[in-house]
């Protein structure tokens, strides 16, 4: 099979060089309206799929018979139909940890505008108006409370640069633990309210998963200090935009974001009514767009391609279960041998039993080997005894309760 690569969206040039020598033939085709999208991949078919910000559909990926893995070249993967990838034994993978830096320093940069009010300081005076008396009214940031709502890779780097500009640290993750808080240098909150109750700033870094959805909402924003900063550089859909509106409006909180709803996939025209407000400072979903970045990633994509293909691999992949439904595992001790893996596996065909998952590890010497294989449900004495009377190469076979 030929691995033919297609690429969706703009990577560094050497990308494709790189692809190339580990022997694919790479189809660029950036610019193609969404519409056009299932009919492209229809035509070209190929193995692996790689995006950054094209959404890959259920349309996409049912066009094209070949595909057996997608790479999101970035860290978040919403933009992507997992469950129809997975109904199709389709992997999907990520570039987690690449971009934190570059988004982390973002936050920051939005941070001191909102306080410093350095856009419009420059606005002003592009149209040729001085104003010191009014850009010279600002809090600062030493000393205040930072609150940091989420703290995976991209904000653990926000903390690292908030400390360092002398800011109280809060910081709340459903996976943070007073220990782990203490580690990073930060005050352990128990829940977004009590992180976000006492904070100047607050910053969102979730990751976007069905159940925070609108996580952000009136109830947390209504507990925010009046005039406080709000900064989110992760995803729209995370924050109520209504309430946030309405929160700027009564509570005077003066936001900065990186993100919006229904954000194009083009240059052009785009009208967002949180955008339109002159408490907002808006940017154009760049968090990630650095030099630095985009090359991490790139290189990051290129190594999940190789493992792929060489090893059978795919690192970073966020469709593959943890934990099969699997109750059972069956544990074959025999010789490495041609044969003695279709004997095995005959006989749980026979008993009409499914394998949700089976590993074959060899010994030293490549003359023995034992086959794990969870399955659904048990098979009798009387059925190991068969498997093991089926050949002279196996010599053993054990069934064993998983999680139980």
């Amino acid at each position: 099979m030929t691995n033919k690569v297609l690429l969706l969206d703009t990577l560094p040039d050497w990308v494709v060089t790189k692809l190339q020598d580990l022997g694919c033939s790479v189809i660029v085709k950036t610019g193609v309206g969404e519409a056009e999208h299932p009919a492209l991949l229809k035509d070209i078919n190929p193995r692996i799929l790689i995006v950054r910000s094209t959404k890959v559909n259920r349309a996409m990926i049912e066009a094209a018979s070949d595909l057996s893995l997608i790479i999101r070249s970035g860290a978040g993967y919403n933009t992507i139909d997992v469950a129809a990838a997975s109904e199709r034994s389709i992997y999907v993978s990520n570039c987690p940890g690449k971009n934190a830096i570059a988004v982390a320093e973002l936050a920051m940069g939005l941070m001191l505008s909102l306080d410093r009010r350095i856009p419009d300081n420059v606005f002003d005076l592009r149209q040729g108006t001085w104003n010191k008396k009014e850009y010279s009214k600002a809090k600062g940031l030493y000393g205040r409370t930072l609150a940091v709502i989420g703290t995976g890779n991209i904000g653990k780097e926000v903390i690292l640069r908030a400390k360092a500009f002398g800011l109280h640290v809060v910081a709340y993750s459903r996976s943070l633990t007073p220990e782990g808080a203490e580690a990073l240098g930060a005050q352990y909150a128990p829940s977004i309210i009590d992180a976000v109750r006492n904070a100047d700033i607050v910053s969102i870094h979730l990751a976007l998963a069905p159940e925070l959805k609108g996580v952000i909402n009136a109830e947390v924003l209504g507990t925010m200090k009046e005039g406080a900063l709000f900064i989110n550089t992760s995803r729209a859909e995370l924050v109520d935009e209504e309430a946030l509106i309405e929160a700027i409006k009564t509570k005077k909180l003066k936001v900065a974001t990186d993100v919006f709803p229904k954000e194009p996939e083009q240059s052009g025209p785009f009208h967002t009514p949180l955008a339109a407000l002159p408490q907002v400072y808006g940017t154009h979903h760049i968090g990630a767009s650095t030099d630095q970045a985009q090359n991490a990633v790139a290189e990051e994509t290129v190594r999940i391609v190789r493992d792929y293909l060489q090893n059978g691999v795919v690192p970073n992949c966020v469709n593959v279960m943890e934990k099969t439904p699997a109750r059972y595992q069956l544990s074959v001790r025999h010789k490495d041998k041609v044969g003695v893996l279709a004997n095995i596996l005959r006989v749980i065909r026979d008993n009409n039993i499914n394998v949700q998952r089976m590993e074959n590890i060899i010994f030293a010497g490549a003359q023995g080997a034992c086959a794990n294989i969870q399955i659904e449900q048990p098979l009798s004495q009387n059925q190991l005894d068969e498997m093991v009377k089926s050949s002279d190469d196996i010599y053993e076979a054990v069934i064993t309760e998983l999680w139980g």
